[in-house]
């Protein structure tokens, strides 16, 4: 069963920037979604908390069935943000699905018993303290190659010997293991979460978005 969304055209969640509000309006389409009410009482069956059901369910009111254009990393991420069962132990903390791969990997993308959207791989690796974050991420990635003259990438080893000097975090994307630094006229997006969910440091890779003007680096 799905719960249809009126219009293809999303309206964005209350919250983003102006830079992130225009991509999800933009750029992203709404999609048909699971209406996940209907397994409440099944899942409560199971054990499941009636708080982490009330948890994916609002994630699904606020995100479900948004489709947005891939990722520059992680095989573009979800393709569609959609709840499903949460799962965990009062011990360990629930965690739920934040959507399908869009190809087979080795790991699938949750919502963190904080809210914090990440990857579940060899271990849980937060990202982003929340899909916001994400979302934001994703929009600020496409307003910088829009913008930039110049975009480098850099894997490994040279992305441990990036410098920092002289650059502030990007507050909105409310980086956790992933984070966007700028500077006077660049942009650093680094990517930590594949090396550290897969223990796999030579997946670690940075972004750089550079000769951008100030409407290049904060405008949106």
């Amino acid at each position: 069963m799905t719960t249809d969304s009126p219009s293809p055209v999303p309206v964005a969640p209350e919250g983003l920037s102006r830079r992130a509000r225009r991509f999800v309006e933009v750029d992203g389409i709404r999609l048909p979604r699971q209406d996940i009410r209907r397994h409440r009482d099944a899942w409560t069956g199971r054990g499941i908390p009636a708080a982490e059901i009330d948890r994916a369910v609002a994630f699904q009111d606020r995100w479900g069935g948004l489709a947005l254009p891939p990722a520059v990393f992680y095989e573009g991420g979800p393709r569609t943000l959609d709840a499903d069962c949460p799962e965990g132990s009062d011990t360990e903390g629930w965690s739920f699905p934040a959507g399908d791969c869009r190809v087979s990997m080795a790991y699938g993308f949750l919502i963190g018993p904080d809210g914090a959207f990440g990857i579940d791989a060899h271990r849980w690796t937060p990202l982003h303290a929340s899909v916001s974050g994400w979302v934001e991420s994703l929009a600020l990635a496409a307003h910088a190659r829009r913008w930039a003259t110049t975009v480098t990438k850099i894997t490994g080893k040279a992305v441990e010997a990036l410098d920092p000097d002289g650059y502030e975090p990007v507050p909105e994307v409310q980086g956790l293991t992933d984070t966007w630094w700028r500077g006077r006229t660049s942009l650093i997006a680094v990517y930590r979460g594949e090396a550290l969910g897969l223990d796999a440091p030579r997946c670690l890779e940075a972004h750089i978005y550079d000769g951008l003007d100030e409407w290049g680096l904060h405008g949106g």
